[in-house]
């Protein structure tokens, strides 16, 4: 399972936008000890559209479009990514 943790906005080099949703992967662990706890995985991202998203680090993302032979690099001025 996994929980909408934030969105990202992001602009690739023509100026065009992109939100990023930021997904953490949850486990639930009420069979152990602690009943009813859960735990953060990964994080993984996808735009709204659906497509396939990379972090590179800092602020940089590979976005896969269908159609494009080559991931659109973005970027994002979030200072949680910067």
């Amino acid at each position: 399972m996994s929980r909408n943790e934030r969105t990202i906005m992001a602009f690739d080099p023509a100026g065009n936008e992109y939100f990023i949703d930021m997904f953490v992967s949850v486990r639930d662990l009420s069979d152990l000890q602690h009943t009813g706890a859960i735990s953060d995985g990964p994080s993984s991202f996808r735009t709204r559209e659906g497509h396939s998203v990379t972090h590179l680090g800092g602020g940089e993302f590979a976005v896969m479009v269908p159609g494009e032979e080559e991931p659109i690099t973005v970027r994002t001025e979030d200072p949680d990514f910067v």
